[in-house]
Formats: C-alpha cells, structure tokens, sequence
C-alpha cells in the first residue's frame, strides 16, 4: 500500500491548501513547504486542509511538502518574557538580527539561559525565579495537572527544560506551553470593584474602569489613540503591562521601545520595560501573525494574572486584526457580512474581550486581566462594524474626538460619546475609602460639560453677552474644567502623570471656584465683571504642583479668592 506523503496543492497568499492530511485536527499547527512555514489549520474538507501560514509564502508553490505536529498553535511560557519583544508567535523578536529568515525556527525564551530558583512550596505555588523582571515570578503548578507532591528541587539554577518538581507522574519544568486560543482556568470569577489608575484624569475622574474589565478606544486618524494607550502603559498601576502592536505601523512600536527602558517603574525603581512585554505585529509583517498575536497576548496576560498579578493587555488596533480576519474570509471563499467582514466577527471579538476579568486562581490569589483595545474606524465612522461590536462587549468606551485633537485638546476623550459602566462600582470603592464625594463631583463635572456644550452652540449664535449670567458662569466653568481638569500634558513632568488624590483636588478646586462666581452672581455681581477676574492660577495648577501634591492645589484658591471677593 502506498502512503500519500501531504502535499501543497494551491497557494493564495497567505491562505494554503495541503491534499493528503488523513488525521490532521482543525487548529492544529502543520509546517508547509521546504522552508517549514508554519501554519494553522482552519478548514477541512474531505483529505483537503485549508492552512493559514503565519510567514511570507513568496516562493512556496504546489508540490512542496507538508507536516502536521500534532499540537494547536501555543505559547511557551516562563521566565524570560518580561522585558522581551516578540512577534506574532511568540518568537523573540530582540536579538534576532536586522534580516529574519521566513521559517526560522526563532525561540520564546532562552534555552540555554540558566534561571536562580527558590524552592517555596504553598498550594499550587513550587517557587520563584529571581532576575525575571520586576515584579516577582512564581512557578505554578500548570492547569490541568494534580496529584501529590513527589519530588521538588533544591535551591539552584537551572534552565527553562529542566525538571524542576514532580506533581503526580508529571514532571514540571520552569516553561510551559498552553493553547493561545484556550482561556487559562480559573477558580472564580470576581465582581470588578477595584479602579484601575491610569494616571489620566479624563480617564480615572469621569470614565473609570474596574480591574478586570475591558474598555474600547474608538478614534479617527490623528486623535491620539496610540499615544494615550502608550501613556496608559507608562503610568498605570498595573503590576504587568502586554503591549500587542497589531497592525500599526513599526514606528509606533520604536517609540514604545525607545521610551519604556528610560523610564523608571516608580514602585519598584527599575526600569519599566521590566514588567512588561512587547508582542510586535505590525504593518509590514505578515498579517496572519496579526490574526493571532492578540491570543497570543490574551494567554501571556493570564499567564501572569495566574501568579496573583493584575494585567493590562493593550490591543493597538483590533480594527488591524478585523481586517485580518476578513483577508482570511475572503481568501477562503467565506460568504461575507457587512462591509465585507466575515459573519463571525462579533464572536471573534466577544471570545477575546471575554478573557478580561478579575479572578480567584487556581491558587488561590487573586489576579486580573484587563483589556484595552483600540479602534481605528474608517473616516471616524463609529458605526461601522468593528467599533459597533467592540461596544457591546466592553465595559467602557472611551471615545476619541477629532474636534478636540484638533484644537490641541489632549488627551482628547470626548465627554459627550465615552461612557463607562463600572461608574457605581467605583463610587462605592472611593465611598468605602471615605470619599463620599467623589461620586457627587463626577456626576456634577458631567452635567456642568454637557450644560456648557448647549450654551456654547447658542452663545455661537447670540453672542454670549446675550446670556443670563449664571449661564454665562457656566460657559465659564466649562472651560475651566477643561482647561484645569481634562487637559493633560504628556510632555510635562508634573502633569504626564496625575495621582488619584491630586485628580480629586483639581475637580474640586474647580467646582469651588465656581460656587463662589454663582455665588457672586446671585448678590447681583455682573458675570462680564466676574469673567474679567485672572484665575489663570486655576487652569496652571495642575502643571505647578507635583504630580501627587494635594496641599498644594488646595492653596490655590487662596490665591485666587481675594480677587473675586473684590467684586462684591
């Protein structure tokens, strides 16, 4: 009996078809052609595999051999990935040379780096790993493995492969590999309470998130998008940050690079490249890799959320992904959706935003994935699928306005298009924290922006003379909130970074100042008088005062206070 050896039959870009795969399962990782491509099997068709390859297939062509390996597509996880650049795969990026060869067999973590490791055994805990990074690595006993603890190895060094405890009759090595396209396990799932700080008072004050949520950052061409989510990555209290660079373009990821080894985690002092770890996808590389960078991402964020960790993942842009999803329909005959998307955009994007969440591992700790996903909407058009999608399975959604960016306003998140619904969850947080207030001035900041929005389109038409003059306090609070509050330099070394406490400081700083103009207003002070009186101290207090001085912000209504008691 003759044995068909697997062989390409068609090739169409990226999409390959293999004819002689007789027990080849969906997703499994096959190797195609002389170069041993590597690819991933998303169709089958009788003895006819439909194969993604995550290379440049220039040269491949029908005849050339293919095989299976028996396992989906994974990730090696261990110590060596804080700190590291990686493509697509997984495969580190740092190191590699200028010129990478389609279909080198390109390695996650360093096989002949040797590893301290420190016996500690505690539940589903073996041990640490010191010099890993900055934020301390444990070695867990992997999902799906139980049994009694037979053998742990004694303090030493050892590399990546070694054997380092036997649970059972598994032996357990410092590295792991896990399916990207598997969620890790957990206990228990937790309700989301616990803000994440981003440092941004856009963010934190009007449209907070909760640790283990997920939030969607919809903007045109040239709002911000990149630069607020690297600003996110530098300053939030996040104890690992994944930054996924999906499709956009290298230079962005240059900067990402050239900036985060000079700065300094400030909890821990070293550099903040050491808690976090680069997937580089970007435009010019092949886009099937893009396709899969983001799980990829998804399962080293719940790598480390397993070790009790809390997780940012940043996806820079989904909208990148989208399109690579709809490259690979299209190539595969799929009957296409709307805008020419495949039908099963929706579940794509729900099964990644699902992997957000704030858990009780196996271990017992509690960790969190949290999700940020930017979109990129053709022209700004936030109905279009991508970003109409992304909304549903978010918990906030902070909109981006061309408007705002325009007039320098940064970061530009619009007030009237974001939302977020982890608002009540995190009122009651600050109310616990004895913070009462913190609720009432945000739902006032709110309704004060959108009051001032309305008078401002009738101010452009009557003058804002014509106005009474409590309305005309409000356009006048309106811009000190933007100015004093929402405007953020990421430029400024005071004001790149604004501590919790200083960001309800300024709010209300703000919101007193304007009480006492109403106030001034209603003994029958003249608004164009009041209006007149120098607060430029208000709108430069968050530049003057140190990124968590609070003291100090209070002081500056005592600047500004004689002036307006003047007027009475």
């Amino acid at each position: 009996m003759v044995v068909k050896e697997p062989r390409v039959v068609k090739v169409s870009g990226p999409v390959v078809q293999v004819e002689g795969f007789d027990d080849v399962s969906m997703l499994e990782l096959v190797e195609v052609g002389e170069r041993r491509l590597p690819g991933e099997v998303i169709a089958l068709e009788g003895g006819r595999a439909t194969v993604q390859v995550y290379e440049y297939t220039g040269g491949l062509h029908p005849g050339e051999p293919a095989a299976p390996t028996g396992v989906p597509l994974s990730a090696e996880l261990g110590p060596g990935l804080l700190g590291g650049v990686f493509d697509g795969m997984l495969r580190r990026l740092d190191g590699a040379g200028d010129w990478i060869r389609a279909g080198a067999q390109l390695r996650t973590l360093p096989h002949d780096g040797r590893w301290e490791f420190e016996p500690a055994p505690s539940g589903r805990r073996l041990g640490t790993v010191s010099g890993a990074g900055s934020v301390e690595h444990r070695v867990l006993v992997p999902p799906g493995v139980d049994g009694e603890l037979e053998w742990l190895a004694p303090a030493g060094t050892y590399t990546v492969e070694q054997p380092v405890a036997r649970v059972g009759e598994t032996e357990i090595a410092l590295a792991e590999r896990w399916p990207v396209r598997r969620p890790r396990p957990a206990a228990e799932r937790l309700h989301g309470s616990v803000p994440l700080t981003t440092g941004q008072r856009a963010l934190d004050l009007f449209f907070p998130l909760a640790l283990g949520s997920a939030a969607a950052v919809p903007g045109g061409f040239g709002t911000g998008k990149t630069v607020l989510l690297q600003q996110i990555a530098k300053w939030c209290d996040a104890d690992v940050i994944v930054y996924v660079g999906c499709g956009e373009r290298g230079n962005e990821m240059a900067d990402v690079l050239r900036e985060l080894p000079s700065l300094t985690d400030p909890r821990s002092g070293r550099p903040l490249i050491e808690r976090t770890v680069l997937i580089a996808n970007t435009s010019n590389m092949p886009v099937l890799a893009r396709e899969a960078s983001i799980h990829t991402g998804a399962t080293v964020a719940e790598y480390f959320r397993d070790m009790g960790h809390d997780v940012v993942l940043i996806a820079d842009s989904t909208s990148r992904w989208a399109e690579a999803l709809r490259e690979v329909a299209s190539r595969t005959d799929q009957l296409p959706a709307e805008e020419g998307y495949p039908a099963g955009l929706a579940s794509e994007l729900a099964s990644f935003y699902e992997r957000a969440g704030r858990v009780r591992t196996l271990g017992g700790k509690e960790g969190s994935v949290t999700i940020l996903g930017a979109v990129s909407p053709p022209g700004g058009d936030l109905t279009e699928p991508v970003s109409a999608h992304t909304r549903r399975f978010t918990r906030a959604t902070w909109s981006l306005d061309r408007d705002l960016a325009y007039a320098r306003h940064y970061p530009a998140v619009s007030w009237r298009d974001s939302f977020t619904r982890d608002a009540e969850a995190v009122g009651d947080w600050h109310f616990l924290r004895r913070e009462p207030a913190w609720r009432e001035q945000r739902e006032r900041a709110l309704t004060l922006l959108q009051e001032a929005d309305r008078l401002e389109s009738i101010a452009q038409l009557v003058g804002s003379g014509s106005l009474p003059g409590r309305e005309r306090i409000v356009l006048l609070g309106g811009r000190l909130l933007r100015e004093a509050v929402l405007q953020q330099s990421a430029l400024s070394e005071n004001d790149a970074y604004c501590a919790p406490e200083k960001q309800t400081a300024l709010l209300a700083l703000v919101l007193r100042v304007l009480d006492r103009c109403q106030e001034l207003v209603g003994r029958g002070v003249p608004a164009s008088a009041i209006e007149s009186v120098d607060l430029s101290a208000v709108t430069r207090a968050r530049e003057a005062t140190a990124p968590d001085e609070v003291d100090e912000v209070a002081r500056v209504y005592e600047q500004v206070a004689p002036a307006l008691g003047a007027l009475e």
